[in-house]
Parts: structure tokens; sequence; C-alpha cells
């Protein structure tokens, strides 16, 4: 492996954490909605990370990772009684989101180290390069 193919494999990690951190934002946003039947409740959305694997040499290390998918939560909605409520059903019931806030700020904070690590892991390969250029001064 070069040294310049660890700036594709990190730029690849940091798209990835790109991604998981639009989707955290998007179920943030989303998380206080309610919705009067469990079809129409907003539903946490998951990106799935998938390792690129280099075809030609198998055996060898991987060569970054990718959003292969993002799958929305198979949780069912919390039922709520309120009868009060403009967007409650004939049964008085609304639907809330399942969206926990601790947990996605706990992915965002995640994310966003993820996406340091790597900005630090080019910043050291360029140095490396760097110090290997004048080496030949």
């Amino acid at each position: 492996m070069s040294l310049f193919s660890i700036f594709n494999i990190a730029g690849a990690g940091m798209s990835a954490q790109s991604v998981r951190m639009n989707t955290v934002a998007s179920n943030l946003a989303n998380s206080g909605n309610t919705a009067s039947s469990p079809d129409k409740v907003y539903r946490p959305r998951l990106p799935v990370f998938q390792t690129i694997m280099d075809r030609l040499n198998p055996g060898e290390a991987n060569l970054g990772v990718r959003v292969s998918a993002i799958v929305t939560s198979n949780q069912e909605p919390q039922r709520i009684y309120d009868p009060g409520n403009p967007l409650a059903n004939k049964k008085g019931y609304v639907f809330k989101t399942t969206v926990n806030a601790i947990e996605e700020m706990t992915n965002m904070m995640s994310a966003s180290r993820s996406f340091q690590s790597n900005v630090e892991i080019m910043n050291t390969t360029k140095q490396l390069l760097l110090a290997t250029l004048r080496m030949g001064q």
C-alpha cells in the first residue's frame, strides 16, 4: 500500500462519517414529531457501512469504507393517549417517534471524532510525504 492510497482511505472514511452526521442531524430535527397514525410518524434512519475491499489483491488490506444504504428503523412508535391533541386519532391516540436524543448526540460525537481522526491521518501522511521529499534535497 502506498502513502497515496491512505488519502483515498481517509477520504472515504470522512465521506461516510459525513453521511452519518447528516442522518443524525435529520433524526434530531425530527425527535419530537408526532402523528395520527404509526405509518405517518417519523422513523429514525441509520446508515449502513460497508468495507471497500481490493478485488485485485483479496489478501491485502481494505480500501476504505462507504455507506451502502440508509435504513429506516423498524422499531414501533410510541403510542400516547392524548385525546386533546389535534393530531389524535378517533381513539384519542397520537404516535410519537422513537428517536432518542441522547443516543443521537452520542452518535454525532462519535462521527465527529471519527471524521477528525481521518483528518489527522491525512495531515500525518502529508507530513511524511513532505519529509520524504526533503530527504532528496
